[in-house]
């Protein structure tokens, strides 16, 4: 609900937290942007940081900011780019292994504080992506392999949220469920057609289970944290 910044985090009070974010707001906006990058429209780019967080977990079309904010293709992506130059959010690619027609143009965005997320799911959707980039990082500045971060979607809208790459090749796919309901039935399909190693749908429920002939395991996300360090050893060695 508060986020992964420290301070809202361990206040654990929505007023503090309502002030901090209108804080950071003015702090990225009025004081690390007209610092950092040379733009004048200022109140342009408060209204794009307003927006964004409406448009997490979904591909993100730079047409259609251009039209909200009506100014140039080209501006709207300078604009957006930015705001993650600025640590206010990121985008990660889509992913397209042989024998599926995936989606490969736009980017999905989400916010490095989730909280800003308003619906429960995609704020939980959000949590899970900054935790795997996270993990990301930390190989890469340990191991020193190439990590990559992406999603999966066809040409049909069938999706998994994420797939983890090392060095190009998949280690494992990221399911999303705030519920502890049966397998998605995207799971079941990429399964049978992908070479994507294992495949866990996290949630926040209670269920867990394996389906060994898919490859999967169905977990509650706090279960999933716990024994990452084991998932780590297995898939990124």
């Amino acid at each position: 609900m508060f986020g992964g910044f420290p301070e809202p985090f361990i206040k654990g009070n929505d007023r503090f937290w309502k002030r901090w974010q209108r804080e950071r707001q003015s702090r990225i906006i009025q004081e690390d942007l007209i610092n950092l990058e040379s733009v004048k429209e200022v109140s342009q780019l408060d209204l794009l940081a307003h927006i964004l967080p409406n448009k997490v977990g979904s591909p993100l079309s730079i047409n259609n900011l251009r039209k909200d904010l009506s100014v140039a293709f080209e501006t709207a992506e300078r604009w957006v780019q930015i705001l993650e130059n600025l640590y206010h959010c990121y985008r990660i690619a889509p992913y397209g292994p042989p024998k599926i027609r995936a989606a490969r143009k736009e980017k999905k965005l989400y916010m490095w504080d989730w909280s800003l997320c308003q619906n429960d799911g995609i704020r939980f959707e959000n949590l899970v992506a900054s935790h795997l980039l996270k993990q990301c990082h930390f190989v890469e500045d340990n191991e020193g392999d190439e990590m990559e971060l992406r999603f999966l979607r066809d040409h049909n809208r069938r999706e998994i949220d994420f797939i983890v790459l090392k060095n190009g090749e998949p280690q494992f796919a990221v399911e999303c469920k705030t519920g502890d309901q049966n397998v998605s039935k995207h799971i079941s399909y990429f399964s049978t057609r992908t070479d994507i190693p294992y495949f866990y749908q996290v949630h926040l429920g209670n269920r867990d289970y394996e389906i060994a002939e898919m490859r999967t395991r169905v977990l509650p996300f706090n279960t999933f944290v716990q024994t990452e360090n084991r998932i780590v050893s297995k898939v990124f060695k």
